[in-house]
């Protein structure tokens, strides 16, 4: 037994490495992505000035969600390309696109200095972070589950998003340093800035690991590599499966969005609670979510993707508005974190889940193109658009519970395209390979 386990470390070993190389990517997008969100405040100011408070947030949160647009561009455009050249290139090329995005938000001046050019350089580099975003998620989840081992699908791709919580951990650590060491009138001048200046700083370091990746061997093993074109035809052969993709998809991105980029928000503006509980409770939301992601990947590598999304959904769907009712009524550190906790329960173990159930129901030779598609399209349409749908629910009913009914109505789109793909007991890969 022993020379078996000795020979089986270096592979082990092997495995760890080539995740944390193929996700570190996602550090550089979630960390510039939970910034924005948190900054919210602070960059409409500097950017989208306006004697209404709430008008430059939903000016900032359309800017954000503007750049989310860009994420099916991205999926059809850089997912054919990595579909064509391979995974390793492609994931170098959406890093570079990412880090320009970054840079260009962190050394933009004020509108105060350069007027309108101020808002349309931010919009500009979101834009790029949007289009590299589009493909990122996908095509990291690909790569990982071609290199997972037989029967733990889930649980590797589950690190994809795993591995975003650690961004959002550490934005949270820095955000809540620079809340105690200065002022939030300096916070909001230009404090905000150097949280993005680091993640610049961070970027060479994530290019010389994403550099040492290797190709996957089911990359390698395919015969023949599609063309862009024929990647494209095949990606609108499949809007079918695209589509209903992109509604299991939906749960996913709009807890997400909500318990990190919108949290610091709801719990500064809406609930009045201090910076640095909002910062708290996302910080300890970020290790619950990382270690919910890849429990919901293990258990239904065992018992299966549908019974996971449907009993997920199937929560969120009935206790979303009631526990945000029950918060609202009396906001307090306490219940904003236990409500918190709940969300990151319901995300994490959904997300684990959602990620492996898109790679096996998309088509093998555009798995990339087809995944980064549905994905982006969830993320774009409702994920991202979560901060400015909460604000203005709120700010139009005044019923500062009113966010739940948007995450209910994601609940419900899951539960209708997971009965949908998986009716019968079978993927729409598995009725159409024996259609064939």
């Amino acid at each position: 037994m022993a020379p078996t386990n000795t020979a089986e470390i270096p592979q082990i070993k092997s495995r760890i490495g080539a995740i944390l190389r193929a996700t570190s990517g996602n550090f550089l997008e979630q960390f510039d992505f939970f910034l924005f969100g948190f900054y919210a405040s602070a960059i409409g100011k500097a950017f989208f000035p306006s004697d209404n408070e709430t008008a430059s947030l939903l000016n900032t949160f359309g800017v954000f969600w503007l750049g989310a647009l860009m994420r099916p561009v991205g999926a059809i455009v850089l997912g054919a390309y990595i579909d064509r050249i391979g995974r390793r290139k492609g994931l170098i090329v959406t890093l570079a696109i990412m880090a320009m995005g970054t840079v260009v938000i962190a050394i933009c001046p004020s509108y105060s200095t350069i007027g309108i050019a101020a808002p349309v350089i931010v919009l500009l580099g979101r834009l790029l972070q949007g289009f590299s975003a589009g493909v990122e998620l996908g095509g990291v989840s690909v790569y990982l589950s071609e290199i997972a081992t037989p029967g733990n699908r889930g649980f590797y791709t589950s690190f994809q998003s795993a591995s975003q919580q650690v961004a959002i951990f550490v934005a949270a650590i820095v955000g809540f340093v620079l809340s105690e060491m200065i002022s939030p009138a300096t916070v909001s001048a230009w404090g905000w800035r150097i949280p993005f200046f680091i993640g610049c700083l961070i970027i060479p370091f994530i290019f010389v690991l994403r550099r040492t990746l290797e190709e996957t061997p089911a990359f390698l093993a395919m015969k023949r590599h599609p063309t862009a074109s024929e990647v494209f035809a095949s990606a609108i052969a499949n809007w079918r499966i695209v589509i209903l993709g992109m509604m299991i998809a939906i749960l996913t991105t709009t807890t997400f969005y909500f318990v990190t980029v919108y949290t610091p928000t709801f719990g500064k503006n809406v609930l009045k609670l201090s910076t640095q509980d909002a910062l708290l409770v996302t910080l300890l939301v970020a290790v619950t979510n990382f270690i919910w992601n890849p429990v919901g990947g293990a258990v239904s590598d065992r018992i299966g993707r549908k019974p996971v999304l449907l009993t997920i959904a199937g929560l969120a769907f009935i206790t979303a508005y009631p526990a945000l009712h029950w918060l609202v009524a009396a906001p307090s550190f306490g219940k904003m974190l236990a409500v918190e906790m709940m969300f990151s329960f319901y995300f994490g173990v959904y997300s684990g889940t959602m990620l492996g159930c898109l790679v096996e129901i998309v088509p093998a030779h555009v798995r990339t193109t087809c995944f980064s598609l549905a994905f982006a399209l969830a993320a774009a349409l409702f994920g991202t658009f979560t901060p400015f749908a909460s604000t203005w629910l709120i700010d139009h009913t005044g019923d500062k519970a009113s966010p739940g009914f948007w995450l209910m109505f994601a609940a419900t789109l899951g539960i209708i395209a997971t009965v949908t793909v998986y009716r019968g007991g079978q993927t729409i890969e598995a009725r159409e390979a024996v259609a064939a």
